[in-house]
């Protein structure tokens, strides 16, 4: 994990994660946390999958772990992930959907390739992020929810489609549902096409997927793979160089600090030692038709 310095003014820093692999051709490029910026907003973790191809009779294989204190939110641009987990949650994720999956007291659940698509291979590109839930919600019911590609409100304008994940901006609101002020987007941008990114949201990063974007009326420009963080109320507009896909994410800070070991998040110290315990003995409830699991790391 590096960062690097912005002539760029309403720029608060600038993330180049690294990529690490996860073996059997599968990498990933993690954003945050880092040693520089642990959170923008609710967001905890942002990690960038693949992009893996996969050839016949192989495929993604993330068996069984547990979660606390957060929701997981998985949105692919290529390829198929079948989710499994512990409340009988059994659904595949294609590319413009999105799985919100509500961690709160402890859930479990596993990411693989269906059969299906494991005997024609294929390829695997997307991006999974954390949101830390707010302290009056940290213990929730946990709970899944899956949203069709047609039920995310999306808008185009002059060579700009921007699709609402979750949260609220630029006049839309995403129906899949949040426990605190957040906007998570994908941004696509023909060569040229400006995008305004507005103040109303107190932390704003964007991380760019593909392409590279420059700042209008600045010099200096932000290339794939990198996350770059604003200046609460900076008001900036970015020109693509080249198509360029981007994903916004941010929102209003938590107030408490939130501590993050493994899979679990909680605002208490003590909580994420009771999460460990609990599995390590095996207490959390079960992802039906799965016998296997990740162990504790040491």
């Amino acid at each position: 994990m590096s960062i690097r310095t912005s002539e760029v003014d309403g720029v608060d820093l600038v993330i180049l994660p690294p990529v690490r692999d996860l073996g059997d051709g599968f990498s990933v490029r993690r954003a945050l946390p880092s040693a520089h910026r642990r959170m923008v907003g609710p967001f905890i973790f942002f990690d960038q999958m693949g992009e893996a191809t996969f050839n016949s009779g192989e495929g993604l294989d993330v068996r069984p772990h547990p979660h606390i204190g957060l929701a997981t939110v998985t949105y692919l641009l290529e390829g198929e992930i079948l989710h499994r987990d512990s409340v009988g949650s059994v659904q595949s994720i294609r590319p413009g959907e999105v799985n919100w999956m509500t961690a709160g007291s402890g859930i479990v659940h596993s990411e693989r390739t269906s059969d299906e698509n494991r005997a024609k291979g294929g390829k695997l590109f997307g991006l999974q992020t954390w949101v830390a839930l707010p302290t009056q919600a940290e213990e929730v019911d946990p709970g899944f929810a899956h949203h069709k590609a047609d039920e995310i409100p999306t808008i185009e304008d002059a060579g700009t489609r921007l699709t609402l994940i979750a949260g609220s901006s630029d006049g839309l609101v995403s129906p899949v549902k949040t426990f605190s002020d957040m906007v998570y987007a994908d941004i696509v941008l023909q060569d040229g096409a400006r995008y305004q990114l507005k103040a109303e949201h107190v932390e704003r990063a964007i991380y760019v997927v593909q392409g590279e974007v420059e700042v209008i009326g600045q010099t200096g420009g932000f290339a794939t793979g990198e996350l770059v963080v604003f200046k609460p109320g900076a008001e900036i507009i970015l020109r693509a160089k080249g198509a360029t896909r981007l994903m916004l994410m941010g929102g209003e800070p938590l107030p408490e600090k939130r501590h993050i070991f493994w899979n679990f998040v909680s605002s208490s110290p003590d909580r994420i030692e009771q999460a460990k315990a609990d599995w390590q003995a095996q207490r959390f409830a079960p992802v039906p038709d799965e016998h296997e699991f990740i162990p504790l790391p040491a």
